[in-house]
């Protein structure tokens, strides 16, 4: 398993603690810091059957000030979410051919 982690999102620590709390043996990925490359996230974002918008934190000043209300495509937001990786939601847990947003932790009962 992979935890794609922001050790200063609390709902990221929720995930981590939620994986350690299982017994999970499990890779940390510390995106903020490591960077994600575009190839990386698509096929992540793949894995969970999602758009690339459904990863988007639009509560984030930087979404509302910069993205709100522009159409734009799968790939664009791709390249958004790479440069600004703040705007990625969080955690993302990876396990094998699955992956799942870990907000709710619960969630990633659904691919264990």
């Amino acid at each position: 398993m992979k935890i794609y982690h922001n050790p200063r999102c609390s709902k990221s620590r929720n995930g981590l603690q939620y994986l350690e709390n299982k017994g999970c043996q499990f890779e940390v990925v510390k995106y903020m810091e490591e960077g994600i490359s575009e190839k990386e996230l698509k096929e992540i974002i793949a894995l969970t059957g999602k758009k690339p918008f459904d990863f988007v934190r639009t509560h984030e000043q930087d979404y509302k000030d910069l993205y709100k209300g522009k159409v734009l495509s799968d790939e664009e937001w791709i390249k958004i979410l790479v440069q600004n990786p703040k705007l990625l939601h969080r955690p993302i847990v990876v396990n094998g051919d699955k992956a799942v947003l870990g907000n709710p932790p619960e969630n990633i009962d659904q691919i264990m």
